[in-house]
Protein backbone atom coordinates (compact mmCIF):
# COMPACT_ATOMS: atom_id res chain seq x y z
CA UNK A 1 0.00 0.00 0.00
CA UNK A 2 1.39 3.37 -1.07
CA UNK A 3 0.41 6.87 -0.02
CA UNK A 4 1.47 10.20 -1.49
CA UNK A 5 1.36 13.77 -0.24
CA UNK A 6 1.70 16.95 -2.31
CA UNK A 7 2.96 20.33 -1.18
CA UNK A 8 4.19 23.61 -2.62
CA UNK A 9 1.05 25.10 -4.12
CA UNK A 10 -0.07 28.63 -3.48
CA UNK A 11 -0.83 32.03 -4.94
CA UNK A 12 1.67 33.65 -7.30
CA UNK A 13 1.65 36.50 -9.79
CA UNK A 14 1.98 35.88 -13.51
CA UNK A 15 5.61 35.34 -14.44
CA UNK A 16 6.47 33.90 -11.06
CA UNK A 17 7.54 30.42 -10.05
CA UNK A 18 6.44 27.59 -7.80
CA UNK A 19 7.91 24.21 -6.98
CA UNK A 20 5.56 21.34 -6.20
CA UNK A 21 6.72 18.30 -4.27
CA UNK A 22 5.17 14.86 -3.91
CA UNK A 23 6.53 12.30 -1.48
CA UNK A 24 5.52 8.64 -1.64
CA UNK A 25 5.62 6.23 1.27
CA UNK A 26 4.75 2.60 1.85
CA UNK A 27 6.05 -0.89 2.47
CA UNK A 28 8.04 -2.96 -0.02
CA UNK A 29 7.17 -0.82 -2.99
CA UNK A 30 8.85 0.28 -6.19
CA UNK A 31 7.92 3.26 -8.34
CA UNK A 32 7.70 2.99 -12.09
CA UNK A 33 6.07 6.27 -13.09
CA UNK A 34 5.47 9.51 -11.22
CA UNK A 35 3.32 12.20 -12.75
CA UNK A 36 1.52 15.48 -12.20
CA UNK A 37 -2.01 16.14 -13.38
CA UNK A 38 -4.13 19.26 -13.30
CA UNK A 39 -7.85 19.70 -12.98
CA UNK A 40 -10.11 22.73 -13.25
CA UNK A 41 -13.80 22.80 -12.28
CA UNK A 42 -16.04 21.06 -14.78
CA UNK A 43 -13.21 19.49 -16.74
CA UNK A 44 -11.46 16.14 -16.77
CA UNK A 45 -8.13 15.66 -15.08
CA UNK A 46 -5.26 16.22 -17.53
CA UNK A 47 -1.65 15.03 -17.57
CA UNK A 48 0.87 17.83 -17.08
CA UNK A 49 4.14 15.91 -16.88
CA UNK A 50 5.41 12.42 -16.15
CA UNK A 51 8.74 10.78 -15.47
CA UNK A 52 9.57 7.08 -15.67
CA UNK A 53 12.03 5.03 -13.66
CA UNK A 54 14.53 5.44 -16.49
CA UNK A 55 14.20 9.21 -16.38
CA UNK A 56 12.17 9.55 -19.55
CA UNK A 57 9.84 12.57 -19.39
CA UNK A 58 6.70 13.75 -21.13
CA UNK A 59 5.02 17.15 -20.97
CA UNK A 60 1.78 18.79 -21.88
CA UNK A 61 2.50 20.99 -24.90
CA UNK A 62 1.39 24.16 -23.16
CA UNK A 63 3.97 23.78 -20.38
CA UNK A 64 6.99 22.71 -22.43
CA UNK A 65 9.92 25.01 -21.81
CA UNK A 66 8.34 26.36 -18.62
CA UNK A 67 7.84 23.33 -16.36
CA UNK A 68 10.39 20.69 -15.40
CA UNK A 69 9.62 17.37 -13.74
CA UNK A 70 12.28 15.54 -11.77
CA UNK A 71 12.54 12.77 -9.19
CA UNK A 72 14.71 11.85 -6.25
CA UNK A 73 14.65 8.07 -6.04
CA UNK A 74 16.31 7.95 -2.62
CA UNK A 75 13.50 10.09 -1.21
CA UNK A 76 10.72 8.60 -3.35
CA UNK A 77 9.82 12.15 -4.28
CA UNK A 78 8.82 13.85 -7.51
CA UNK A 79 9.06 17.59 -8.14
CA UNK A 80 7.46 19.94 -10.60
CA UNK A 81 9.35 23.18 -11.10
CA UNK A 82 6.96 25.71 -12.62
CA UNK A 83 8.43 28.87 -14.11
CA UNK A 84 6.92 31.73 -16.09
CA UNK A 85 3.51 30.92 -14.68
CA UNK A 86 0.42 32.12 -16.48
CA UNK A 87 -3.14 32.64 -15.22
CA UNK A 88 -4.24 29.69 -17.36
CA UNK A 89 -2.01 27.45 -15.24
CA UNK A 90 -4.43 27.96 -12.36
CA UNK A 91 -5.74 24.56 -11.28
CA UNK A 92 -5.58 21.88 -8.65
CA UNK A 93 -2.47 19.81 -9.24
CA UNK A 94 -2.50 16.12 -8.35
CA UNK A 95 0.41 13.77 -7.90
CA UNK A 96 0.06 10.27 -9.34
CA UNK A 97 2.40 7.39 -8.54
CA UNK A 98 2.32 3.97 -10.20
CA UNK A 99 4.38 0.89 -9.54
CA UNK A 100 4.50 -2.32 -7.53
CA UNK A 101 3.83 -2.87 -3.84
CA UNK A 102 4.51 -6.34 -2.47
CA UNK A 103 4.22 -7.72 -5.98
CA UNK A 104 0.93 -6.00 -6.83
CA UNK A 105 0.36 -3.07 -9.14
CA UNK A 106 -0.80 0.16 -7.55
CA UNK A 107 -2.02 3.51 -8.82
CA UNK A 108 -2.16 6.13 -6.09
CA UNK A 109 -3.31 9.76 -6.13
CA UNK A 110 -2.56 12.57 -3.76
CA UNK A 111 -5.21 14.89 -2.37
CA UNK A 112 -4.22 17.76 -4.66
CA UNK A 113 -2.64 21.16 -4.13
CA UNK A 114 -4.10 24.44 -5.39
CA UNK A 115 -2.06 26.64 -7.71
CA UNK A 116 -3.47 30.08 -8.42
CA UNK A 117 -1.78 32.52 -10.80
CA UNK A 118 -2.99 36.11 -10.79
CA UNK A 119 -2.65 38.65 -13.61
Amino acid sequence: QVQVMESGGGLVQAGGSLRLSCAASGTLFTINVMAWYLQVPGKQRELVASISSSGSTNYLDSVKGRFTISRDNDKSTVYLQMNSLKPEDTAVYYCNVRGLAQGFEYDTWGQGTQVTVSS
